[in-house]
């Protein structure tokens, strides 16, 4: 394998919070040095002085195989991985059918391995059919690969199969994602209760409903001292709750999509379905709130949550259409939005985006560190681009970032120190 050396870099270290000009070589797959000379025969990448960071480790991938390939498959998926800077794709077992037997698990991991060109870990389901009432096998599907188990936005209803669930998960020392709403009050809804939801005859949500389904799922936390991990928290009233998880010591990390920290409740405009997401868009207060949760470490990790829909589904009233919005390509420029406004540095992004879930999740990746997996990419911030959805390498295009002025590109992606977008080397 071809020894690498990126001379002329702005190296982005997740792990130091550090954004500093130097080099860093590659060779065998993993990172070989950091600010040294180029090694005899290497070949030289000059950066430009753009920005080369640990690749994005994306956690909540919905990928449609098997049941929906004609939303997404696995080398699509893949492909717009790469152009995006995912380098780890984290999915999601809300398949058709779910993924939740050790056999239908070694089935996606083979062919994820054959058809992607980046890495694809897989989540699995914690209860059979994500139907809340009887728990998967757990060990053995942990034994087989599974990194996490959940249910996805089906809720585990039923408190004492949940904490059966959590009990064997903490006896396995595995990690359960939790989605955290009260499925009654969030049931049907469309946005979030307030006069903006009022004015369009939406129906809606209180906010509350996500502190409700946090406070519930961290009592059982407590009360099981499993490893839990909140997939989304997208309310400034659900923050307080998760900082005294934290303080008091239990096992808990928290999420967020991207979207939900660049997007609020009022881009939903004239009914735009692209925009319908779940949880829905919160009021601009939650948004500021969770990006300073961000910020200040509260809430882990960064994510596109992305969920492929087709034509067909979105296409309709707001309220009967599907939620969901694809993301892998616009992540990182999304992600820049936050790096231009000031309310977040590029190390602190990428501590979000590639750090904390790849240390959440047991994974090697996410450093920029001698000996750590060679999974980069290289990015210019600043480029500007006027987003086209039907030139997304998604088989699904429903992103609400259609039409819209971003910046931030990314320039090549790397693997293993292969090479798998870009035209660099």
């Amino acid at each position: 394998m071809t020894t690498l050396h990126f001379a002329n870099a702005r190296l982005i270290d997740p792990e130091a919070l550090t954004d500093a000009p130097g080099s860093l070589t590659i060779s065998g797959g993993h990172i070989a040095a950091i600010n040294g000379t180029a090694p005899k025969g290497a070949r030289v990448i000059d950066c430009g002085g753009k920005c080369l960071a640990p690749g994005i480790v994306d956690w909540g991938v919905k990928v449609g195989e098997p049941g929906e390939r004609h939303r997404e498959s696995f080398r699509s998926a893949g492909l717009a991985a790469a152009a995006g800077g995912v380098t780890t794709l984290i999915a999601r077992p809300d398949t058709l059918p779910a993924i939740d037997t050790p056999e239908l698990l070694e089935f996606v991991t083979r062919r994820a391995a054959e058809a992607a060109p980046v890495r694809i870990r897989h989540m699995a389901a914690l209860t059979k059919g994500r139907e809340g009432r009887e728990m998967t096998e757990i060990g053995f599907l942990r034994d087989v690969g599974a990194v996490a188990f959940t249910d996805c936005d089906h809720v585990v209803t039923d408190t004492r199969v949940l904490a059966r669930a959590l009990i064997y998960a903490r006896g396995l020392g595995a990690l359960v994602v939790g989605h955290p709403q009260d499925a009654d009050l969030s049931h049907g809804a469309s946005a979030t209760s307030g006069k903006f939801a009022s004015l369009r005859g939406l129906p809606a949500a209180p906010a509350l409903a996500e502190r409700i389904g946090l406070d519930r799922d961290l009592g059982m936390v407590e009360l099981t001292g499993a490893r839990y991990h909140a997939d989304q928290i997208t309310t400034a009233r659900a923050l307080p709750a998760l900082a005294r998880a934290k303080a008091n010591g239990l096992d808990v990390t928290a999420g967020v999509s991207i979207h939900h920290l660049t997007l609020n409740e009022f881009d939903v405009g004239d009914y735009r379905t692209f925009f319908k997401l779940s949880p829905p868009l919160r009021s601009e207060e939650d948004r500021k709130a969770v990006v300073a949760a961000v910020a200040d470490g509260l809430i882990d990790v960064i994510s596109s949550m992305h969920t492929p829909q087709d034509e067909e589904s979105k296409r309709l009233p707001f309220e009967e259409a599907a939620a969901g919005a694809v993301a892998l390509e616009t992540l990182l420029p999304a992600a820049m939005r936050l790096f231009h406004a000031g309310a977040l540095s590029l190390p602190q992004l990428f501590r979000a985006m590639a750090l904390n879930p790849a240390r959440r999740l047991g994974l090697a990746q996410g450093r920029l560190a001698t000996g750590a997996p060679a999974d980069l990419v290289l990015f210019d911030p600043d480029a500007p681009f006027l987003l086209d959805r039907a030139k997304l390498r998604s088989k699904s295009k429903n992103t609400p970032f259609d039409g819209q002025r971003m910046e931030g590109r990314v320039l090549a992606t790397f693997v293993a120190g292969k090479q798998v977008f870009g035209e660099v080397c």
